[in-house]
C-alpha cells in the first residue's frame, strides 16, 4: 500500500479536536506520519500531549518538535494548553529537541519533494515562518491542507476563525505560498460535524480515543458539544469525497484592526486556492470512526 506522507502542525491542548485528528492519523492505515510540530502558548506541554498519544499507539519512531509560542507581531491570545492538565493520567515524554522545528520541517519536505502533505490545524505561525524562511517550500509539497478560515457562510461576514485570528500575518504569508494543492477546510463546513458529550463518550471506545476522551473532560467543563474541525481536515486528505471543494482566491484582512484575520474568498476557476464548500456529515463520521475499526 502506498501511504500518504504527512507532517502535522497542531495547537493540541486548547480545543479537543486536535487530539482527535492526531488519533485519526495514527489509526489511519494509509497515513505515514513523518512528524509533529506544536504551536501557540505552552508548545512543550502541547508536545507532551502529542507524545502521550504516540506512546499509546506504540509509535516511538515519530519525532515531535515544540514550535513557536508567540504569533508574529500580534498579542498572544492562546497562552495555555489547559487539556495538558490530564497528562498526569498518561505516560508521556518530557524532553524534546528545542528550537529545531523549522529545520525539521524544511529538511523533511526537501528530502521528499512532491510527496508530503503538510496538515496545519493550529495558528499558522510555524508554517508562516517556514514559508518566509524558505519560499520554495510550498512548491515542494504534494499538498497543503489547512483548518483555517470561514468562507461561504453567514459567519464569514465579520467573523474571525480562531486559527486565523491568532496570527493573521502568518496566515497571510501561508496563503501567498504557491503549493500544488492549497486547500482550506473552514469553519463554515466544520460547524456541520458535531457531537454532544454523551455521544462522544459512547463512540470514543478505541484506546487512542479513550485518551482523547480523557483530555476532553477539560473541554467539557465549559462546553457540551465537540465540533470536529480538525478531524474533518485530516479525513479529507484520505477521503476527499467527505467534502465538496471550490476553487478561487483567499485573501486575509490585515488593514482593519476590527476585522484582522477575516478570510475573504473569491471564486475563480483559475484561482490558487481550494476551499471546502460542502460536507457530508454522515459520510465523515463513517470514515472517521471506520479508521479506528481497522486499527
Amino acid at each position: 500500500m502506498n501511504k500518504e506522507k504527512v507532517l502535522l502542525d497542531t495547537d493540541i491542548g486548547s480545543d479537543i479536536d486536535d487530539s482527535a485528528a492526531l488519533a485519526y492519523l495514527l489509526a489511519q492505515e494509509k497515513c505515514d506520519l513523518l512528524g509533529v510540530t506544536t504551536v501557540s502558548g505552552e508548545p512543550v506541554r502541547r508536545a507532551q500531549m502529542v507524545s502521550a498519544l504516540l506512546r499509546a499507539a506504540g509509535r516511538s519512531d515519530i519525532p515531535v518538535y515544540p514550535g513557536a509560542a508567540l504569533p508574529m507581531l500580534t498579542d498572544l491570545k492562546q497562552a495555555y494548553a489547559p487539556q495538558a492538565d490530564r497528562l498526569v493520567n498518561w505516560p508521556h515524554d518530557t524532553e524534546f529537541p528545542m528550537g529545531e522545528y523549522l529545520d525539521f520541517l524544511r529538511t523533511t519536505i526537501r528530502k521528499n519533494p512532491g510527496e508530503v502533505t503538510l496538515l496545519a490545524i493550529g495558528p499558522m505561525t510555524n508554517v508562516g515562518l517556514l514559508f518566509a524562511m524558505d519560499p520554495e517550500i510550498p512548491s515542494l509539497l504534494k499538498r497543503l491542507v489547512l483548518m483555517n478560515g470561514s468562507f461561504e457562510h453567514k459567519l464569514a461576514v465579520g467573523y474571525n476563525e480562531w486559527n486565523s485570528l491568532n496570527d493573521p500575518y502568518a496566515t497571510a504569508i501561508v496563503y501567498r505560498g504557491k503549493a500544488p494543492v492549497h486547500r482550506s477546510v473552514g469553519l463554515d463546513v466544520t460547524m456541520q460535524v458535531q457531537m454532544r458529550m454523551p455521544e462522544v463518550q459512547a463512540h470514543f471506545t478505541h484506546p487512542l480515543l479513550k485518551i482523547v476522551e480523557d483530555f476532553s473532560s477539560v473541554w467539557f467543563q465549559h462546553a457540551d458539544i465537540m465540533t470536529f474541525h480538525d478531524p474533518l481536515a485530516a479525513v479529507s486528505i484520505f477521503e476527499p469525497d467527505v467534502c465538496g471543494f471550490a476553487r478561487g482566491k483567499v485573501e486575509i484582512e490585515l488593514a482593519s484592526r476590527q476585522l484582522m484575520g477575516v478570510t475573504h474568498f473569491t471564486r475563480d476557476p483559475a484561482g490558487p486556492h481550494e476551499i471546502a464548500d460542502t460536507v457530508d456529515p454522515a459520510r465523515f463520521f463513517d470514515r472517521f470512526f471506520g479508521a479506528f475499526a481497522k486499527a
